[in-house]
């Protein structure tokens, strides 16, 4: 690793130090860039002040806009794909074209390459390398990439080589950005952010893109994290051949996500690739909290084998705890409508600082959400939400982190590729087993709150959604029926589960009438036609006194609850000793005073019933 010794760390104090001293140079790029970005401004501000502010002009904006920053060069292409991201900061028009930014440059000349590894490894090249492409079969903003073979083992490569002169490109541009972000924090009072905060944690992530060693243990600590799943692969790196400029890793055969014909010649199916990718994606966004950032088409390949192999990676983020949990939450308040508690979620996500009133964001979320939630959640569009949300997020005073911004950008390049070969895919609804099983199973207590107001709303228990849980939740690979609602069963038995208890004993009163009288009858309904009018007293009704839509009510709970039993039962790995805990929790003191409550109420219940049938008037003789 002595070789990352190299590699450029990112300095205000080195800029400084660097550019301070060179006004000549710093006033030529000033003025490139400022012409350039100035003549755009005016354009958007002329558009402004004629009223010109329709979709159509604000899309041409958008267009030059993109343009421009590609011209400028790689710090520019960085900062617009940036802003791809950011919808709190960019009008719908303009995070689309940002979007379609691509970082490909001229190549540079594949001699200072070649002696770039050799400066970089310390050998001469046809000692490490038996054979090299002649040509780079791949280039981009801060580098370009040579397809070889090991000599010493004849295994085939990809050498990754950095721009040369990058370094300078880069630190010029952020030494000049810096010095504007002084500028506005000083003399621009509608922008309450730290502008200069924020570009110096920019920098510092472009920077680590520039650390090739860093890159390849990121893949390293990628492949440990995530490969261990039989359809994701991850490159080896070749850590004799790696320095902070030049990267060799293992050659991966392969087509771009976004090649349909090429994948389907292979016989492989987009939308299988892409349900991989949005599994691997929520394990790196929701479970581990790291992940890959930078997703597009090119990083992540298609396999012959039909797997899923992830590369670049140079920009990769991490989702703090507290908000990988407070996501599932969020999406538990969406289903459920509960647009307050949406909006205090944005103080856990660090969307708010916790002195802000959410109270005048709660009918913006309702007037979007109740639009588009009058389908069911499964069939939204993961777009349609994005662009919703950006422009409530565009109106009020949110800070959206780096994390979620990448989030958004990350879920978005799958649901785009996955459109491609299916106009009709849905990311939500792909993404529905990793929740449910989430919810069914993680002992976190904020998730397992989620899921009792899931299952518990308005003090009614939701059999419904309990079964479509179990439904979807069995299709995730790792979905375990024995750790099924176990945190919510050690809630209810413990000391803070009074109101639970209050509401399950309720539930099961009514479950165990439904099931003995879904029992009587069927009995009924099997005995002798002889019998019926003995067993009920000649009413052609049946035997019991109950209106037809409290009969079906309670036919629908007990074969719903019959039906979820069965889902546990069929569900791989079940094992009859999924009982045992609900068995030795029965066994504790709390458990024999709920289920005495749970017995008393099913008494009184069917004592009710009873003398209801008792009191029911007989037929007269001779009514039909």
């Amino acid at each position: 690793m002595t070789r990352a010794a190299a590699a450029t760390v990112f300095s205000p104090e080195l800029l400084a130090s660097r550019y301070g001293s060179r006004p000549v140079k710093v006033a030529l790029r000033a003025a490139e860039v400022l012409s350039k970005i100035g003549a755009f401004g005016l354009k958007v501000f002329l558009d402004e002040q004629r009223g010109q502010s329709a979709a159509a002009v604000r899309r041409a904006r958008a267009v030059e806009l993109r343009t421009i920053l590609t011209r400028l060069g790689p710090t520019f292409v960085k900062i617009g794909q940036g802003l791809s991201t950011r919808p709190d900061l960019c009008p719908p028009e303009y995070l689309e074209e940002l979007s379609e930014l691509q970082d490909s440059l001229p190549t540079f000349p594949d001699e200072e390459a070649f002696a770039c590894i050799e400066r970089e490894l310390g050998f001469p090249l046809d000692s490490i390398y038996s054979s090299m492409s002649p040509s780079p079969i791949a280039a981009a903003s801060l580098g370009q990439v040579y397809k070889a073979r090991l000599k010493y083992s004849g295994k085939l490569v990809a050498v990754k080589v950095q721009r040369p002169g990058i370094e300078d490109i880069i630190g010029l541009d952020f030494y000049l950005l810096r010095g504007l972000g002084f500028l506005i924090n000083k003399y621009v009072d509608f922008i309450s952010s730290d502008v200069v905060a924020l570009m110096d944690e920019f920098a510092r992530r472009v920077y680590q893109e520039l650390n090739y060693v860093q890159e390849g243990q990121n893949a390293r600590r990628f492949k440990k994290l995530y490969a261990d799943k039989q359809d994701v692969l991850v490159p080896d790196i070749f850590w004799d051949y790696t320095s902070a400029k030049v990267l060799t890793m293992e050659w991966i055969e392969g087509v771009k996500l976004n090649q349909q014909a090429a994948i389907e010649k292979q016989g492989l199916k987009v939308l299988d690739l892409v349900n991989i990718g949005i599994q691997c994606s929520l394990r790196q966004l929701l479970e581990y909290g790291y992940f890959h950032a930078d997703p597009h088409p090119g990083n992540i390949l298609a396999t012959p084998e039909g797997k899923l192999a992830f590369l670049d990676f140079g920009m990769m983020s991490e989702t703090p705890e507290d908000a990988r949990v407070a996501i599932i939450g969020h999406v538990v308040h969406m289903v459920n409508r509960d647009y307050e508690a949406m909006a205090r979620d944005y103080y856990a996500l660090d969307f708010l600082e916790s002195d802000v009133d959410v109270s005048p964001i709660v009918p913006a979320l309702k007037n979007f959400f109740d639009d588009a939630l009058n389908s069911t959640v499964s069939e939204l569009n993961f777009k349609t939400i994005v662009d919703g949300l950006g422009a409530v997020l565009y109106q009020y005073p949110f800070n959206v982190p780096a994390y979620y911004a990448l989030i958004l950008r990350s879920l978005t390049v799958l649901e785009g590729l996955a459109l491609y070969a299916d106009p009709n895919f849905k990311v939500l609804a792909a993404s529905y087993p990793y929740f449910a099983k989430r919810l069914l199973t993680d002992p976190n207590p904020y998730l397992r709150d989620a899921l009792i107001e899931l299952l518990f709303k308005d003090g009614k228990f939701r059999w419904n959604r309990l079964e479509n849980l179990l439904v979807q939740g069995s299709q995730d690979r790792e979905f375990a029926a024995k750790d099924a609602l176990q945190p919510v069963l050690k809630l209810l038995l413990g000391p803070d589960g009074e109101e639970l208890r209050v509401l399950v004993v309720k539930e099961a009163v009514r479950v165990t009438e439904a099931i003995t009288f879904g029992t009587l009858l069927d009995s009924y309904n099997a005995a002798p036609e002889f019998l019926k009018p003995l067993i009920s007293s000649g009413n052609p009704a049946g035997p019991f006194k109950i209106s037809d839509a409290e009969r079906e009510q309670m036919i629908e709970l007990r074969d719903r609850v019959f039906r979820i039993w069965g889902l546990l039962r069929s569900s791989d790995g079940f094992d009859p000793t999924i009982l045992q805990p609900i068995v030795q929790v029965l066994q504790e003191p709390e458990a024999r005073v709920l289920g005495s409550r749970v017995a008393g109420g099913v008494t009184q219940r069917l004592a009710a019933r009873l003398l209801q049938q008792l009191l029911r008037t007989p037929p007269a003789p001779g009514s039909p």
